[in-house]
């Protein structure tokens, strides 16, 4: 067994949440019991996501995104009441990690796609703050066909296109989740590929005018990478049960 104060020091030197800032507080977000048998991980605190943890007994929940937001308002109502009912009735705690999990250099959204797609020197895209919340790289040229089953295939997830660049490519950017404003960036710097989670009807035209090809691959699913990745490296760090809820999402 470790303990929530063991956890949550470990996670702080490990993503450092102090370098970003973020939209919402990184850390712990709930405190449940000390003791820790058992670990979930999502993307997201749903409630469909807390009465899961609930069900398999986790001590702790880990997520992208948790339930407090800078715009959100004070009072706790409805589903953000619900939720909270559920972690502090079970003992549950909730940390959430959202900035520093897309940022991180081995285990974060971006850069761990980037290794797994092979993408090769890397280098950070849009920088913010202290650190960069993307990067970029290059691959051998490939068909732009050929790339975006590549990138199907590993996000689970069928992708919304613009290709208005070249039809064969050697270099991408990429930045999870709700980041398509950011195609401008990646056109600045000169890259064959921009890929992000999200969409939204300009980016039709800035991919043709700016002459850059862009892919959207879900929210969800470019943001599933990083805290798949942590869970992976928590378990290996302290050898305790964990266990990764996948609800279906398909934005």
């Amino acid at each position: 067994m470790i303990t929530l104060q063991d956890l949550s020091q470990y996670l702080q030197q490990l993503l450092s949440p102090a370098d970003f800032a973020d939209y919402c507080p990184n850390g712990i977000q709930v405190e449940g019991n000390s003791g820790i048998n058992r670990i979930a991980f999502a993307v997201s605190a749903s409630l469909a996501t807390i009465e899961e943890v609930v069900k398999k007994e986790a001590d702790v929940l880990i997520v992208h995104h948790g339930i407090f937001w800078n715009k959100d308002p004070y009072v706790v109502t409805g589903t953000k009441k619900e939720k909270l009912e559920r972690l502090l009735k079970g003992g549950i705690s909730l940390l959430a990690y959202h900035l520093p999990l897309d940022a991180h250099q081995q285990i974060g959204n971006n850069w761990k796609a980037a290794f797994d797609l092979g993408l090769e020197d890397l280098n950070p895209f849009y920088p913010i703050g202290k650190t960069a919340l993307g990067v970029k790289g290059k691959m051998d040229p490939i068909s732009i066909e050929a790339f975006q089953k590549k990138l199907e295939a590993y996000y689970g997830h069928p992708a919304h296109v613009a290709l208005g660049g070249k039809k064969k490519v050697h270099s991408a950017a990429i930045i999870s989740g709700s980041a398509h404003r950011y195609i401008d960036q990646a056109a600045d710097e000169k890259v064959d590929c921009y890929i992000t989670g999200s969409f939204d009807e300009p980016v039709w035209d800035i991919a043709h005018e700016r002459k850059i090809n862009f892919f959207a691959l879900g929210h969800y699913s470019t943001e599933r990478v990083g805290i798949f990745a942590l869970m992976a490296h928590l378990h290996k760090q302290f050898r305790i049960p964990c266990e990764f809820i996948d609800l279906f999402n398909p934005f």
